[in-house]
């Protein structure tokens, strides 16, 4: 698989991939470059960003450029924007988006790839050999704690509350 086809979306509320070096930072503590493996030069392209509701990220990869050009054109044009809009343009459900900001936004990181069909059920394999989270009982977990849905308009998640929900899945495979 293309390494233009991957992405990855990192909390950095915490400051745990540092200011310089991101991507260095995030493969070694984050463990995100177990996940991508053989994409060894998607690594170099990390960059700090900020996006609405999440807050301080690493990102790189197709959905970090279109998570910045859909912020920039819902400034424009007041579409849906941000990291909502970019993976559902994509194709991602908008149930299933909400879920994902929100889990960044709660100090997790999103490792998308972009694949054929056919190639679904191997990428997801590959994915789930990580630390994998089945969005619809994260969905469950978020709603009982009396969440609806992503909300950009929120403080994005301090370093506290991100330990605290980091906590509360550790081992758990929610």
């Amino acid at each position: 698989m293309p390494s233009k086809d991957i992405s990855i979306v990192s909390n950095n509320a915490d400051n745990r991939h540092g200011d310089s070096n991101a991507g260095e930072g995030a493969g070694t503590g984050a463990g995100i470059g177990a996940v991508v493996g053989g994409a060894g030069g998607l690594l170099t392209g990390l960059g700090l960003m900020a996006i609405p509701g999440v807050g301080p990220v690493v990102a790189a990869g197709w959905l970090a450029a279109t998570a910045v050009g859909a912020v920039a054109g819902a400034v424009a044009g007041g579409t849906a924007g941000g990291i909502i809009g970019a993976m559902t343009s994509s194709g991602v459900s908008e149930e299933d988006a909400h879920v994902y900001a929100e889990g960044v936004r709660r100090g997790g990181s999103l490792v998308t790839a972009k694949v054929d069909d056919a190639l679904v059920p191997e990428a997801e394999t590959i994915l789930k050999r990580s630390n994998w989270v089945d969005p619809a009982e994260r969905r469950a977990a978020y709603n009982a704690q009396g969440w609806t849905k992503f909300d950009d308009s929120l403080d994005p998640y301090g370093p506290e509350q991100i330990e605290q929900e980091r906590g509360r899945y550790r081992g758990a495979g929610l």
